[in-house]
């Protein structure tokens, strides 16, 4: 018994980090749908990709994380992580010029069932019964909210626009998840993720440099602005360092649960923020995915 105790206290704190990490992730959707009707996805996307390059580098160099040239080897594979994750983050914010950050974060839940199976193509990774049966709760609670509780939607297959484009980006951040590990060859964690987050600028900065030269940056709303910080500086500098945080005191499996916090998570913040509560019978869907939730956070890994 004491042991058990001991051990719950010791993994308290590394719960705690990543309830921040789904509150934080959560928030970039409510934030996200203000700032997209006023600047093109990928331009917006550009420039939170070269603001989170800047913090990182400053966090290698304040960290004095060792860099080696073997470091940069095949640089090819910082191009490829960072392209997919550029895709994500592009078709994020085109979705939600259209759709409802409640609907587009369900989707996001969708992201661990969707990793599980290229996890199995790519890398013959098997997953316990208790966690293919959480995978498959939160997604079916997951395709509940989406459709907004409507059964003729469903049976219609009647979904917006703005949710087709993210679910095609749910696929690139699903992607991404096991070719870390696959093009991963030892390099430390914050040099790895410093080589991605570049990959990721070059990629999409060609591909938006004509929405940066369009763009008239003088006249942008606060609110643009205010969503690049919170995106740079919260999404990825703070939610990294609570992720390795909590990783070095959870399994992998519970660390990956939080995700599902994020829908409950979106439908307070636009309630708290005026923009209307889900209707009663949506709160079912996100009734599952808490119960997904709750299935890997008990069971073992």
């Amino acid at each position: 018994m004491v042991t058990t105790e001991k051990t719950w206290r010791s993994a308290l704190p590394g719960h705690a980090a990543m309830l921040l990490f789904a509150a934080l992730i959560a928030g970039a959707f409510s934030i996200g749908k203000q700032a997209a009707p006023f600047i093109d996805p990928a331009a917006l996307t550009a420039l939170r990709f070269l603001c989170a390059l800047g913090v990182m580098g400053a966090a290698v160099i304040v960290l004095r994380v060792k860099v080696s040239r073997a470091d940069w080897q095949a640089p090819w594979r910082y191009l490829v992580l960072g392209g997919l994750m550029g895709i994500y983050f592009v078709l994020m914010f085109e979705a939600l010029k259209t759709a409802q950050p409640v609907s587009t974060s369900a989707l996001f839940t969708l992201i661990p069932a969707m990793s599980a199976g290229f996890a199995w193509l790519l890398l013959r990774q098997r997953f316990s019964r208790a966690a293919l049966a959480a995978l498959a709760i939160g997604a079916i609670g997951a395709v509940w909210v989406i459709f907004r509780a409507d059964i003729a939607a469903l049976l219609a297959f009647d979904i917006g626009r703005g949710e087709m484009v993210f679910f095609l980006g749910c696929v690139s951040h699903a992607l991404y998840t096991p070719m870390v590990r696959k093009l991963n060859r030892g390099e430390p964690v914050l040099v790895f993720s410093l080589g991605t987050i570049l990959g990721a600028l070059i990629v999409v900065g060609l591909y938006a440099t004509p929405a940066v030269i369009t763009t008239d940056w003088a006249t942008l709303p606060p609110i643009v602005w205010i969503t690049v910080i919170y995106l740079a500086v919260f999404t990825t500098a703070l939610t990294f360092a609570l992720l390795q945080f909590a990783a070095l005191r959870l399994p992998s499996g519970k660390v990956m649960a939080y995700g599902y916090l994020t829908p409950a998570f979106v439908a307070l913040y636009e309630g708290l923020l005026g923009n209307g509560w889900p209707a009663p019978m949506v709160w079912v869907g996100v009734g599952l995915i808490l119960c997904a939730l709750l299935i890997l956070l008990v069971g073992r890994d």
